[in-house]
C-alpha cells in the first residue's frame, strides 16, 4: 500500500539486543497526509537496515510503501505500519488541497451584485421578510 505526506515529526532512534543476540533498530516518524481535504497523521516506522536506508527529516514530502502487521500480546491487540519503502517528492502531488491562504474562489468584499427590492413584486403587504 502507498501514502503520500509530509514528515511532521521524527522520534528518536531505538535500538537493542534481542534475546538471541541480534542488534536491533527501529526509526519511528508521523507523517501528515497532503492531498486529503482532513489530513490525517500517520506514525509509522523503518525497521532494520531500513532505518539507515532511508534517511527522512522534518518537511521531507514522501510517498511512503508499506505493510500493515497486527499482533496479540497478553490478551490485547496492537498494530504497527511498518515501511518498506520512501520516495522523496519535490512538489505538492497533484490532487492535493490548495493551501488554506489562498482560496481560489473566495468573493471580494463589496463586490457583490446590489440587491434588488424584490419583496415589493410578490404578493402580500410588503412587510414580510419571507421572499415567497
Amino acid at each position: 500500500m502507498e501514502i503520500q505526506g509530509k514528515i511532521i515529526l521524527k522520534l528518536p532512534l531505538q535500538q537493542g539486543t534481542s534475546k538471541a543476540g541480534n542488534a536491533w533498530k527501529k526509526q519511528e516518524y508521523v507523517l501528515e497526509t497532503i492531498n486529503e481535504p482532513y489530513p490525517k497523521k500517520v506514525h509509522f516506522d523503518f525497521f532494520g537496515d531500513r532505518a539507515d536506508q532511508y534517511p527522512l527529516e522534518i518537511g521531507d514530502v514522501i510517498t511512503l510503501s508499506y505493510d500493515i502487521e497486527s499482533r496479540e500480546y497478553n490478551g490485547r491487540w496492537y498494530t504497527d505500519i511498518r515501511g518498506w519503502k520512501a520516495e522523496k517528492t519535490t512538489a505538492t502531488p497533484a490532487g492535493a488541497a490548495a493551501p488554506a491562504s489562498a482560496p481560489a474562489a473566495a468573493p471580494q468584499v463589496g463586490t457583490e451584485a446590489p440587491m434588488t427590492d424584490f419583496m415589493q413584486d410578490g404578493p402580500g403587504d410588503g412587510n414580510d421578510d419571507l421572499p415567497f
